[in-house]
């Protein structure tokens, strides 16, 4: 039996375990089951013969009583009154079975997600979903992990019941151990980053953000570096000076390093940070403000992935910055037509201070391509184009390079993380000319508005650097109810498409 621990900030620790004993672990509050949709009713999957036994055989019988379809996401419960070991089994709808076993991984992860959403309250939970291969368990473990989420650090009383706080995977497949070591790892790298993400802004501000990346970093023997407002002046970062010049709280950049002695590839990553988004001068409305707490979330989705790569050990070299500003309106805040100078030397006319992150991503992007990466990639909450072309739930992926646009999308969709890739027309840049710089930070009208930003972004890569631009905008923060392992807040998202990169790289 292994275990560890996920959940870093939120007030509540859940400890995932490994059972390989091929029996039902003892002293458990609730046992977690698949079921399968069939043409002739409900159909059990592979693990659920433990229920089967608890319940002396009579499970199906069960299921069929309780009107269980068996489509994915489905959740029923059944009290087992005193007559079997488990006094409460729960059986989680998987979809149609899949083709000689092959189980879709996001599949295992949120139908383990909704499983310890649904048990919240339960001490001890164990799952016996399909887990017949290394990834599968991690999938399981991964999605219980996330799905027993809370963020309770504002709770003055409780309110409704607490998360799971022991989760037990069953699981005798090879690699079973490593598996639920890395769902763990990964799990506190996306806790942390929600939690970020649901924190207000009254306590989360650029230099509170750039210590806690301090202390998160070197306790995992990061290289960690931040420059305070006199040295971004002093360095020329003309976009997080001007972003950062209409609040009181006074604009960072960190930089994370990680190394490993048989690396022979570097990637960076870049996110955009800033802890508040009023728009600044350029006002947004009141109902596209209350929830812009979430726009430092490429920040944290590079924090968490800079952590977990280092905790997992991954044979890759990785380089992490952090453009962490408050965008706010007042009298030193810039104005529209105002001309910067970001870091290189590219000078920008500012026509709407609300498309303020790629100002701090210009920073960044000219910075880590002086650290030579072999990928450069920059993960950001930066359109509201993006949410209106994919949703709430699809990331955009640009790239100036389509094979590493599509080896993004690959490693997203692989890890959970739905995207899907999109163009960067070579027509749209003439609508970002300016009249007095180099380039606007926006064209005249709104048409293809998440492209026409990754157009922006690409002027501050070098030719021949091999870049990628992820839009999350929608993604990282879900105000919509809960689905699966995905919470109503902060989701990570992000996060787990840099590790899988990372892991891809470092393979």
């Amino acid at each position: 039996m292994t275990s560890g621990k996920a959940g870093l900030a939120s007030g509540y620790v859940t400890t995932v375990n490994l059972d390989s004993s091929g029996t039902l672990p003892g002293d458990i509050d609730a046992l977690v089951v698949g079921v399968h949709s069939g043409s002739d009713g409900p159909q059990p999957a592979p693990g659920a013969e433990h229920a089967d036994q608890a319940l002396g055989g009579r499970l199906a019988a069960s299921l069929t009583a309780l009107g269980v379809t068996g489509k994915a996401g489905e959740i029923a419960k059944i009290p087992t009154l005193g007559a079997a070991p488990v006094p409460l089994i729960v059986v989680v709808g998987l979809g149609d079975a899949p083709q000689e076993g092959a189980y879709d991984l996001e599949v295992l992860r949120r139908a383990a997600g909704a499983a310890t959403r649904a048990l919240a309250g339960s001490g001890r939970v164990a799952i016996a979903l399909p887990a017949a291969g290394a990834e599968q368990t991690e999938a399981i473990a991964l999605g219980g992990l996330l799905g027993a989420y809370s963020f309770t650090r504002y709770r003055t009383r409780d309110e409704g019941k607490p998360p799971v706080r022991e989760l037990t995977v069953l699981s005798g497949a090879a690699g079973a151990e490593d598996a639920v070591r890395r769902a763990t790892v990964i799990a506190e790298s996306v806790t942390l980053v929600r939690d970020l993400v649901n924190t207000p802004p009254s306590d989360l501000w650029p230099a509170r953000f750039a210590e806690i990346a301090t202390e998160r970093g070197t306790a995992v023997g990061l290289d960690v570096e931040v420059l305070d407002e006199t040295a971004l002046k002093e360095g020329g970062y003309g976009g997080l000076i001007a972003v950062g010049q209409g609040s009181a709280r006074p604009p960072r950049l960190v930089r994370l390093g990680y190394r490993h002695p048989e690396a022979d590839k570097t990637l960076a990553f870049v996110g955009k940070g800033i802890t508040f988004d009023s728009g600044g001068l350029s006002l947004k409305p009141t109902t596209a403000m209350d929830w812009m707490k979430s726009d430092m979330g490429g920040a944290g989705a590079v924090l968490g992935a800079l952590i977990a790569i280092a905790r997992l050990g991954l044979k890759v070299n990785a380089i992490g910055y952090l453009c962490l500003a408050e965008n706010m309106p007042s009298g030193t805040a810039q104005r529209p037509s105002d001309v910067l100078t970001t870091f290189g030397g590219k000078t920008v006319e500012v026509l709407n201070t609300d498309a303020e992150g790629r100002l701090v991503l210009a920073d960044g992007l000219g910075r880590a391509a002086q650290d030579s990466p072999d990928v450069l990639v920059d993960i950001a909450t930066l359109t509201g184009a993006q949410i209106i072309a994919l949703g709430n739930r699809t990331t955009g992926v640009m790239a100036n390079d389509d094979a590493l646009r599509d080896e993004v999308v690959e490693v997203a969709n692989a890890v959970g993380e739905p995207s899907w890739g999109m163009p960067l027309p070579e027509e749209l840049r003439k609508s970002l000319d300016s009249a007095v710089a180099d380039i606007a930070n926006v064209q005249p009208d709104r048409v293809a508005g998440m492209l026409a930003a990754g157009v922006f972004l690409r002027e501050f890569v070098p030719d021949g650097l091999r870049w990628a631009h992820l839009d999350i905008a929608g993604p990282a923060f879900h105000r919509a109810e809960p689905y699966g392992y995905t919470p109503k807040g902060g989701t990570g998202a992000g996060t787990r498409t840099l590790i899988g990169l990372a892991a891809r790289y470092a393979k």
